[in-house]
Parts: structure tokens; sequence; C-alpha cells
């Protein structure tokens, strides 16, 4: 693979890493604050592409003008025409086999396939990742509440429901069910990338619909229950919500990331 070649593979990794950037697509991957090291990552490839492709134009301009300014004895042609042909000969020797074009293939998927977000699969087969918060943030006094999956959980778990009971609750999540079809709601966490993505989990109790789609995604409606139990995987608490209605909705454009909003 010739300098010309990478620094065309260069470019295209860059736009595509530029492209996802851009569009919600970089969310598939990493969590959304990391928008700006993924578009520098695009911009920083690009350069290199274009600055490889520039410095291989410039040697081989020099190159041919070089040959073409030098005066050339017969014995001296025919002892620069061995030496160039040894030189091609050695490069034909050292080429790179063909197969090391398949190194392209990751880059199409990249531009061509968006990889659905993690689901009920790995969330049922991985221990709730809910962790005491430093602080929560201050709710409003009175009236319904919109939170996010894995706030309300650790508010019903590690402040016993403060400021929740008797509150109508909204909070949403993908289905998911156990090996007994006990219902979950769940939110996948992030630390950095998908990679490392862990579920948090709460499990649902009351008006539940009778029918639920695994990876389905619903926004529920409920009130705070002390009722809890013990994530089979890692033992970790799962809180439940008493389930009042509930609705599908759309995958959201990022999966994996929530926030807290009245």
């Amino acid at each position: 693979m010739n300098r010309q070649a990478q620094s065309a593979i260069l470019f295209v990794l860059g736009a595509a890493l530029l492209h996802a950037g851009l569009t919600d697509l970089y969310l598939r991957y990493v969590k959304a604050g990391l928008r700006p090291l993924v578009l520098a990552a695009g911009v920083v490839l690009i350069v290199t592409a274009v600055a490889t492709a520039w410095y291989e134009w410039r040697a081989d301009a020099k190159h041919k003008e070089h040959h073409g300014e030098e005066p050339q004895e017969e014995g001296a042609h025919h002892e620069g025409a061995h030496h160039e042909r040894a030189h091609e000969e050695g490069a034909h020797v050292h080429r790179e086999p063909r197969v090391s074009w398949l190194l392209v293939l990751p880059l199409f998927a990249l531009i061509l396939v968006a990889p659905p977000a993690l689901g009920s699969y790995s969330a049922m087969r991985t221990g709730t990742a809910l962790q005491q918060a430093y602080g929560y943030q201050k709710l409003p006094a009175s009236g319904p509440l919109r939170l996010g999956l894995a706030d309300y959980a650790g508010r019903a778990v590690y402040e016993h429901g403060k400021g929740l009971t008797g509150r109508p609750i909204t909070v949403t999540g993908f289905v998911a069910l156990d090996h007994s079809g006990a219902p979950y709601l769940v939110r996948m966490a992030l630390n950095c990338c998908a990679a490392d993505a862990q579920p948090v989990k709460i499990g649902l109790t009351g008006q539940v619909p009778p029918v639920l789609k695994p990876d389905g995604w619903l926004q529920v409606t409920g009130t705070y229950t002390a009722k809890r139990t013990k994530d089979a995987v890692n033992g970790g608490p799962i809180p439940y919500l008493q389930v009042t209605a509930a609705k599908p909705v759309p995958t959201p454009s990022d999966p994996y990331d929530e926030t807290w909003n009245n």
C-alpha cells in the first residue's frame, strides 16, 4: 500500500469521523460530551492525509525534474537504467499483499452501517450499574416530575424516595424481560464509550401493559414505591415504579444519555 493509498484511507477515515460528529451517528459509539474530540480527530486525519499526498507529489515532481535536467552519457544511461530496474524489482518484491486492502472495509462499515444501541440482551446479562451520586439536583416543590431513569433509581434507593412520594413521575427507557418474564425498564449508562456501557434498571409494577416487546422504548408514568429487589447478576439494588400509564415512544437520538428536567 503506497503513500497515495495511505493518504486516501486517512482522508476517508477523517471524513467518516466528521460525518459521525456532525450527525447523531457518533452517539452510537461515544458519549455526547466527546463530540468535540471526534470532530478534532476527523480534522487531524484529513489534514494529515492532505499533507501526505502533497509531500509525495512534491517528491515525485523533484525526482522527475532532477532526471529531466541531468545530462546522461551512454554508459551512465545504461547504468542508471540498471539501477532503476533494480529499484523497481525491489519495490515489487516488498510490495504489501493486496489482502491489506481489507483493512478498508471497517471504514465503509462506519460510514454505511450504524450499529444498534445495546439493548435487553446485554442488559439482562450484566448487573445493574446503579451507584449513589454525590448529590441530587433539588426537585421542584410540587407537580409532576420527568426524571432520567438513573436519577429516579438513585433517588428511590439512596434517598428512599425523598421528594418523590405521591407525585406523578415520568421516565423513559427500553423494555427488558428476565427469565421469568418480569418486566424492567432499562437505560445504558456510559463512562466513555459504548464498549463500557452498563445498565441501570427499574422494575415495573402496577398497571403494566400486558404485552411488552423487549428492546421497545416506553415512556412510563407512575408513582414511587418502596418495593425493590436485587439484581440476579451482581446483587445490586433495583427499585420499582408503580405504573399508572405507559406508551411506546421512538428510540431517542441519544439512547445512552439522559438528563433530568421538569
